[in-house]
């Protein structure tokens, strides 16, 4: 397996609720929710960084395709980090999450390796870090 991902999919309770967080709230680009021809097939991609799309995708249609049984989400599973330039840059998107709907896990704040981070959950209880690093250059 090569070292690369294309795609990351969040299982959620409500598709339009999820589409308006991610598209409405955090500016994110989307063609809007599409597959709604196919059972369990209505799904909204977002661009992210070149060749990484963002899905979000009814719990239950992954559940579906995967055979798996649905199961008490929980918000400590994993965490997705979005990297900005500057202290600043952090409080400002935490501020655009909350504005969105979410919900404020751990405000900005030094961390213990240096930096200055802050966490948000979006309205299905998924983790996002917000970070500045001092030793990682983010691409713009």
């Amino acid at each position: 397996m090569k070292p690369r991902l294309t795609l990351i999919t969040l299982a959620v309770d409500d598709l339009e609720r999820a589409l308006h967080f991610y598209r409405d709230g955090l500016g994110l680009a989307t063609e809007g929710i599409i597959g709604t021809e196919f059972e369990y097939g209505a799904v909204a991609f977002f661009d992210l960084q070149p060749g990484l799309k963002l899905a979000v995708w009814p719990r239950t249609s992954l559940a579906r395709d995967t055979g798996i049984a649905v199961g008490k989400p929980s918000s400590t599973e994993f965490s997705l980090a979005h990297n900005v330039t500057n202290k600043q840059e952090v409080d400002a998107v935490m501020e655009e999450a909350r504005r969105a709907g979410a919900r404020i896990v751990k405000p900005g704040g030094d961390t213990f390796w240096g930096g200055y981070a802050g966490y948000f959950a979006d309205p299905d209880g998924h983790l996002w870090e917000i970070a500045w690093n001092p030793q990682l250059e983010v691409a713009e």
